[in-house]
Order: structure tokens, then C-alpha cells, then sequence
């Protein structure tokens, strides 16, 4: 979306809409699935739980990466992929307020 037609919507709005848009890969969220699992630095292991080609993967990686979602180190050859917490925090809270609890009063269809 151009910056002009982003500002007709709240900061909000579009947070949510840039965090849906980073997880919207059945891959990426199989990538944050493995690491919230192990709940620690990866190395190299994302690959072979894919099944993806390295190329493929390294891309996923690289879209959750900046949106800060994870965060990487280099160790010798390889990166090292981890959440990121405090990230990982204000996505939950942004979509948490954004599925708030729905009771219709009538059947509206």
C-alpha cells in the first residue's frame, strides 16, 4: 500500500495489517512455531524441519527478520535465529486487541 492511501488508516490499523502480512505464509509461521518450540537459538536445523530449499528459507527468514519478529546471530558460518520477545509481546497484545470477544444481540444473517 502507497504511504498516501496508509495514512487514511490508524497507526494501529496498519501495524496489524504489516504484522498479518509477515506471518501470512504457511512457511513463516512454521518457522515461528519451531522456534517458540524450542525456545532458543537455532542453527541451521530450519532446512530440514521445512523441507524448503535453503533459498526459500533464508527468504522467509530474512521477511520475519525485518519485521523484528525474530532476531539472528552470526556464529561462524551460520545464523543463529531466535524470537524476539519484546516484539513477540506487542504482536500478541496488537492482535489480542483486535480479536476481541463478539456476542451478536441478534442473527444478524
Amino acid at each position: 500500500m502507497g504511504a498516501t492511501k496508509a495514512a487514511l488508516f490508524t497507526r494501529e490499523q496498519n501495524e496489524i495489517a504489516a504484522m498479518a502480512k509477515a506471518l501470512a505464509h504457511p512457511a513463516r509461521i512454521a518457522i515461528l512455531q519451531y522456534l517458540v518450540k524450542k525456545n532458543a537459538c537455532v542453527c541451521g536445523d530450519l532446512v530440514e524441519e521445512l523441507g524448503l530449499a535453503q533459498a526459500t528459507t533464508s527468504q522467509h527468514l530474512k521477511e520475519l527478520k525485518s519485521m523484528g519478529i525474530i532476531q539472528g546471530t552470526v556464529e561462524g558460518a551460520s545464523v543463529c535465529y531466535c524470537i524476539a520477545p519484546k516484539v513477540w509481546k506487542q504482536y500478541k497484545e496488537l492482535f489480542n486487541s483486535f480479536f476481541k470477544e463478539v456476542t451478536l444481540e441478534n442473527k444478524c444473517c
